[in-house]
């Protein structure tokens, strides 16, 4: 009798025992199962970060691309001499050259002024680059500060040329500058004064240029 009481005691202690021992080993079972999660959570994570990282860093190289191969096919067409004409709304790849109506002049003159303000005025003096160059090419501009001033100046064209001046709208007043090229998209490259607060040359959508005209004094 004795004996068995004994046995039975011992079967509720390992009973007791196997108890306390599942209870300590499943929260750490959990705890690592619940960790990979965590880190299978952070990785994928970390991987679609980088992976969208590395998509906007090629949108951003394949448009410096597109820009640098406008620019190479403009200099290669000849564009940047101000010998070649482009109707509007037309793909760069469909340019061909034709003869201006000689102001490669004028765009060599704007040209010269890059980077710098050859008017002496701090503000409101595109108008004032533009006549300044003008003038310095042999022509007579339009004697006025305002941009605007350009739209009735010379001789009205349709669309973009290389040598052309264009009048465009900006924030709080005008802006007018000369083409010296065409870019990749078939916006004209302007060069003009005010831009940054010095002369710069720089592409400009189409859709901001309401008028195009070409000197004819």
């Amino acid at each position: 009798m004795l004996q068995s009481s004994a046995f039975g005691r011992s079967l509720v202690a390992l009973a007791l025992c196997f108890a306390a021992f599942a209870f300590s080993v499943s929260p750490a079972s959990a705890r690592s199962h619940n960790g990979a999660r965590r880190y299978a959570h952070a990785r994928s994570n970390f991987y679609h970060a980088r992976r969208h990282t590395a998509y906007r860093r090629y949108r951003h190289t394949a448009r410096l691309s597109r820009w640098d191969a406008g620019v190479a096919q403009m200099r290669a067409r000849g564009l940047a001499d101000a010998n070649a004409s482009i109707a509007p709304n037309t793909d760069s790849a469909g340019m061909s050259t034709s003869g201006g109506f000689g102001s490669s002049n004028v765009v060599a003159e704007a040209r010269r002024y890059l980077g710098g303000n050859p008017t002496g005025r701090g503000s409101l003096w595109c108008a004032r680059f533009m006549n300044l160059v003008l003038q310095r090419s042999g022509y007579r501009g339009t004697g006025s500060d305002m941009a605007s001033s350009f739209a009735s100046y010379g001789q009205r064209i349709s669309g973009p040329q290389v040598g052309a001046i264009a009048v465009m709208g900006r924030r709080g007043g005008g802006h007018v500058g000369i083409v010296s090229g065409i870019d990749a998209s078939g916006n004209p490259i302007v060069v003009s004064g005010n831009n940054g607060n010095r002369v710069r040359e720089a592409p400009i959508s189409r859709g901001r240029i309401y008028a195009y005209v070409i000197p004819t004094n």
